[in-house]
């Protein structure tokens, strides 16, 4: 227990190290008339949209608690709403703590107020990421599809551009070019050596979380209505999608930006928060870059609408984190708490 601590205090350290240098890539080079127009632009925002933004980012929540029943149903339990509410917003502002840690905190609370055996509760969980994450491949190839020029643009200009660019340099260098020769025939003498220990551990652990996800996929053709719990997912990421949407409207400088726009920024803007707790920096940092890069909005819009985005839905699962810490036990004091 003691190692797995430790482990998630040094996990914690560096992704919030992560986030703290995107915040200093983000500010330092900004200079004092730069700082004055950023200043003005947080205080000229229209907060109307950012409320409504606010607005939205709760009924996602609430949706994501509701759907949560719909898991558990085929396996006989069931968590009363605002439990799974107060539970879902715990979770959320956990993982401002340590990433992953909200699953575990909404697993630790459902056998303890609902009578929901913890394995079962993650089970569901897991289930929830799995059709998380397909949902998100399918908004990264739709994001493609509807933006292919600006991506294929920036693709070919940070990827392949400097690619072709290394290896004319090797043409030229025989050196170069043997030792990359070497170190292709080693990668593949590696491959066939190591292949048997590959089998294995695809018939170990990462077998079995393979096979764990099938279970989970499965689970929901066994419920009732199948149907359901599949639009609940879909209002859900639409949720996500128009409270930032709704918050272009805030600023005049991104004000006409449309809905295409939105998901390359919903897209990479979800990469962010992978990289540091709550996407503490690394959200900011990547959505701004790609409104100046990709997008040409002005310097000051770009910075400022991001930072507008994040610090009010940070606020959001604060405030509404701390309530459902103190709701839970008054609410269920007259429960039989294990």
């Amino acid at each position: 227990m003691a190692i797995k601590s430790t482990k998630s205090i040094l996990q914690f350290i560096v992704l919030l190290g992560i986030g703290v240098l995107f915040i200093w890539l983000s500010v330092r080079s900004i200079t004092p008339e730069q700082k004055e127009k950023i200043i003005d632009a947080f205080k000229q925002a229209n907060y109307f949209w950012i409320i409504v933004s606010l607005l939205i980012s709760w009924l996602s929540h609430f949706l994501r608690a509701y759907r949560w029943n719909y898991l558990l149903k085929p396996t006989g339990h069931k968590i009363n709403l605002v439990n799974a509410n107060c539970y879902v917003m715990i979770g959320y502002l956990a993982n401002y703590g340590i990433p992953r840690m909200g699953e575990i905190s909404r697993c630790t609370l459902a056998p303890k107020y609902d009578d929901v055996p913890f394995e079962v509760a993650f089970g569901t969980v897991i289930t929830e990421r799995i059709i998380d994450f397909i949902l998100f491949l399918v908004i990264f190839a739709l994001t493609f599809l509807v933006q292919f020029k600006e991506l294929s643009g920036l693709v070919n200009k940070y990827i392949f551009d400097p690619l072709l660019n290394i290896l004319s340099g090797l043409s030229h260098s025989p050196t170069k070019l043997v030792m990359l020769g070497v170190f292709m025939v080693v990668m593949v003498a590696g491959f066939f050596l190591l292949r048997k220990k590959f089998s294995t551990l695809l018939k170990g652990k990462l077998g079995g979380i393979l096979k764990g996800m099938g279970e989970g996929l499965s689970s929901i053709a066994k419920m009732e209505k199948p149907y359901k719990f599949i639009v609940l997912s879909l209002l859900i990421w639409a949720c996500y999608f128009y409270s930032l949407y709704v918050c272009f409207f805030a600023l005049n400088g991104t004000s006409n930006l449309g809905q295409s726009e939105c998901l390359t920024l919903l897209l990479f803007g979800t990469f962010g928060v992978m990289f540091a707790p709550g996407g503490l920096g690394a959200y900011p940092a990547i959505i701004s870059w790609i409104l100046f890069n990709t997008y040409g909005v002005d310097e000051i819009s770009s910075f400022a609408l991001p930072w507008l985005a994040w610090t009010s839905q940070f606020a959001l699962i604060l405030v509404l984190g701390l309530i459902s810490i103190i709701v839970v036990p008054l609410y269920n004091r007259n429960r039989n708490v294990v």
